[in-house]
């Protein structure tokens, strides 16, 4: 997909992958318009009025916002072609944590893409087409590590783009998902933790990889290489695999 000239939506565009992402569409890709959403809604008019592009204070855990986000950019701006859902939270840690817990994260990290898609592809699908991105996780393909909270909605994130990848691909609608390890974001404000295992990486280098994925219509954006030879030894012996993730926990000391 040629992003030159298109209508592009960016949640969580206040900060971090986010921002990189809208400020590369607007200056980079020359998009026709991007609008930042967020819920620091001062955040994202920041980076709004710096790419000149346009804001709305959202917060994806409620779909009515979502809702909003797309009738409000389709009706001032125009037809959405890429929507690019990227907000998500690192919120919860084990299996006993109480269910507003788990109904928090799974909200924004799972059902913001459900409500997204919900919304976008019959509307996309009737114009003969459009791109969903959703910022998910190598968490999504292998685990987190002292989160199940965080690894169940990161999972449940990579699943849904490849049903709608396989599902909608002949209705022309694109899907490519993210699945990075740390990156220098607030979410790791206090350190990259075990996800840093093989180093951490700056929002504005794992933007490119992402434009690069949309421009070739890859599914996968890794930032990260090494997540692809961790898929592979998964999925070729998974006991082992198992194995080799209790020696990291123990390593990292993660309860």
């Amino acid at each position: 997909m040629r992003v030159a000239g298109k209508v592009v939506v960016v949640t969580g565009g206040a900060s971090g992958i986010g921002r990189e992402l809208s400020r590369a569409f607007a200056s980079q890709e020359q998009a026709g318009h991007v609008v930042v959403a967020d819920l620091d809604g001062d955040g994202a008019q920041a980076v709004a009025d710096e790419i000149g592009g346009t804001s709305m204070r959202v917060d994806v855990g409620v779909e009515a916002d979502l809702v909003e986000l797309i009738e409000r950019t389709e009706r001032d701006v125009g037809p959405i072609d890429l929507f690019c859902s990227n907000a998500g939270i690192g919120h919860g840690k084990g299996i006993d944590e109480p269910d507003d817990v788990w109904d928090k994260i799974w909200r924004v990290n799972t059902m913001s893409h459900v409500w997204a898609a919900r919304h976008l592809v019959p509307r996309m699908a009737a114009r003969g087409g459009g791109y969903l991105f959703s910022t998910a996780s190598a968490a999504g393909l292998l685990t987190q590590i002292g989160s199940v909270t965080y690894a169940v909605t990161k999972h449940a994130a990579v699943a849904l783009a490849e049903w709608i990848s396989i599902t909608h691909h002949s209705d022309g609608i694109r899907v490519t998902v993210l699945c990075p390890q740390a990156v220098r974001t607030g979410m790791t404000g206090d350190g990259p933790g075990v996800a840093g295992v093989d180093g951490m990486l700056e929002p504005d280098v794992v933007a490119q990889v992402c434009i690069d994925a949309i421009a070739e219509e890859r599914f996968f954006a890794l930032p990260h290489e090494t997540v692809k030879e961790y898929m592979r030894r998964k999925a070729t012996d998974p006991d082992r695999w198992l194995k080799g993730m209790r020696r990291l926990q123990e390593v990292y000391q993660v309860d």
